[in-house]
């Protein structure tokens, strides 16, 4: 059986952050790298189907948003510590417990060792450019090779291509509808989810608001919908991070809305949240953020689209209930 090995280097990170080297994050130019070359591998159709990548943050990162971008579940990448700061003996052996029927592997990891590794496989000698890299940060080498996993050796691979994130599209496809259309971000990204949260004081309906992320306005927990969360899910976890609230989400939507962004059309489905608990300051993720209870009256007033209001003011009635001055 010809099998495929994708070794992608992590994206590139935040040296800012003080962090230690295993626990250093990407930056957001790192995350789009990685999204980038997942989008390109799925239009080049090279899916694999297991991934096993380094466990620092860096890295376990770019595996993430590789498979958001190309719907993976996260449970096909297997996160190894022997693939960090690794040789080439180290990340053989990480390879060697992929499953033998897996036609098409990934390796997510760091140089030196992934360019080493590249080298040893390869059936001919690897020609390096110009800059004296042949992996920069989220840049891609696809092999083939007819060995088993548990048996790969020198030069027993051969290799196919070596593609760098500049190399591919800066805009994503994305669907609005049945027109095709491209975007800053993943196609995943234009899906998304929000809650009303609410309370009832005395027989009167009152909604929870947030300040946006700049502080310019009011608005509702809102988010892109996680991959591997349904909507109604990942609503609710939109709901914990940005307003500190638990409670218990309607199984069906209020209602959607639409708005423009990243260059698409974004498309919102909105859940009903019956507040139970508001954490304190302390636990709150988001906690630079304000927020407050209002009325029916006032939400109508804060926020920007009618199809809030118009969802809202559907709440109040179907709970039977004022929503106060």
């Amino acid at each position: 059986m010809r099998r495929k090995l994708l070794v992608l280097r992590h994206g590139k990170s935040d040296w800012s952050t003080g962090k230690q080297d295993f626990d250093r994050p990407l930056v957001e130019r790192g995350r789009l790298g990685a999204q980038r070359m997942a989008a390109w591998m799925q239009a080049q159709h090279l899916v694999p189907v297991h991934i096993v990548s380094s466990s620092a943050a860096r890295a376990a990162e770019t595996a993430e948003a590789v498979c958001a971008t190309i719907g993976l579940k996260l449970k096909d990448v297997r996160f190894d510590g022997r693939a960090y700061a690794a040789g080439v003996g180290e990340l053989l052996a990480a390879l060697a417990d992929s499953p033998k029927e897996a036609e098409a592997v990934m390796l997510v990891g760091h140089n030196p060792g992934l360019e080493e590794l590249v080298q040893f496989l390869s059936e001919e000698p690897v020609a390096i450019p110009a800059d004296g890299k042949l992996l920069p940060t989220a840049a891609l080498a696809l092999l083939e090779t007819d060995s088993e996993w548990a048996a790969l050796g020198a030069r027993c691979a051969r290799l196919i291509s070596v593609t760098r994130p500049a190399e591919v599209p800066e805009m994503f496809p994305t669907a609005s509808g049945k027109e095709q259309r491209t975007g800053k971000r993943p196609a995943y990204y234009y899906t998304q989810s929000a809650v009303i949260p609410y309370r009832l004081r005395n027989g009167v309906l009152e909604v929870l608001v947030i300040s946006s992320r700049k502080g310019n306005r009011w608005v509702v927990p809102k988010g892109v919908k996680e991959p591997e969360l349904s909507p109604r899910e990942s609503a609710a976890k939109e709901a914990f991070e940005e307003a500190g609230v638990r409670g218990k989400t309607g199984t069906a939507p209020l209602g959607t809305y639409d708005y423009e962004k990243w260059g698409g059309l974004c498309s919102v489905e909105v859940y009903p949240m019956e507040v139970h608990e508001v954490v304190e300051d302390a636990l709150w993720e988001e906690r630079y953020r304000s927020r407050k209870w209002v009325s029916v009256a006032e939400a109508g007033g804060l926020l920007d689209h009618p199809e809030l209001r118009d969802m809202i003011g559907g709440l109040a009635r179907s709970l039977g209930c004022g929503g106060g001055e």
